[in-house]
């Protein structure tokens, strides 16, 4: 019997679709302002079980754009509120939460017995480490490229990330990845909007926020909730193609034994 919490998705992908998700694992590196919207639409649409790192806490600078932070949930790890959610979301649900910091070390918390990895980090270089070595390892990956600073959300679209342009962090991306000996293969989410770069000093407070990554300065970037929800959204439905077939989300009807013809 599906739980009503799914019906509306069973009738719309099929009961034996719905018990495939059930079934499948997805890990989400990373669950900020892109990766927290990603892991909900899955879970939501009915995934089992889901691995879910990120090293950070919530700041009251996340508020305006991560679906997890509140006055309520700040200075707390973003693993343990994500966690909470999801399973007030679906009872049912297996999660793995990591509160760790990504390096190839624990690539493999995201990797073993993942059915696909959703790389929704913004640190560049682990980043790159991550897909060349999920690339190497044939482990199915969907990448977030730069979301913040883009104004319209109507740009932004999926493609190997070696067709992306505009983006100057997929151009830093696709550069890593070469000289990693990866070429094509793997798809992302970007947008080819221009955006402005204009230099901001980290040491002047007057012109710019500070935080600290890691130990260290680097110049926060301006973003907007509606935009980032897309970007999260949008893995998470490319997700749901990869997971289910692209059949199932080419306009036909056949895929879906529960419609009836008109």
């Amino acid at each position: 019997m599906v739980k009503e919490q799914f019906l509306r998705i069973e009738r719309f992908i099929g009961s034996e679709a719905l018990e495939r998700l059930e079934k499948k694992t997805v890990a989400v590196a990373g669950v900020g302002a892109v990766g927290g919207f990603a892991a909900e639409a899955l879970v939501r649409s009915g995934i089992g079980r889901i691995k879910i790192l990120d090293f950070d806490t919530i700041s009251e600078t996340n508020i305006n754009r991560q679906i997890i932070a509140t006055h309520k949930t700040v200075g707390r790890l973003k693993t343990e509120v994500m966690e909470e959610r999801l399973k007030d979301i679906n009872p049912d649900l297996i999660v793995e939460a990591y509160p760790v910091f990504l390096s190839e070390e624990n690539h493999h918390l995201l990797f073993d017995g993942a059915d696909l990895v959703l790389d929704c980090i913004d640190s560049l270089n682990p980043k790159v480490n991550l897909l060349a070595d999920a690339f190497k390892n044939n482990v199915p990956i969907i990448s977030s490229m730069g979301a913040a600073l883009r104004r319209n959300p109507s740009l932004i679209r999926f493609s190997d990330i070696m067709d992306t342009w505009g983006c100057p962090l997929a151009k830093q991306v696709r550069s890593g990845l070469r000289r990693r000996g990866v070429e094509r293969g793997i798809e992302c989410v970007f947008s080819p909007e221009k955006v402005d770069f204009t230099y901001i000093d980290p040491e002047d407070d007057d012109k710019a926020e500070r935080m600290i990554d890691r130990g260290r300065k680097r110049v926060v970037l301006g973003s907007l909730p509606t935009v980032t929800a897309i970007f999260g959204q949008m893995i998470a439905h490319l997700a749901l193609q990869r997971l289910l077939g692209d059949e199932m989300f080419d306009g036909k009807e056949e895929w879906n034994p529960n419609l009836k013809k008109r």
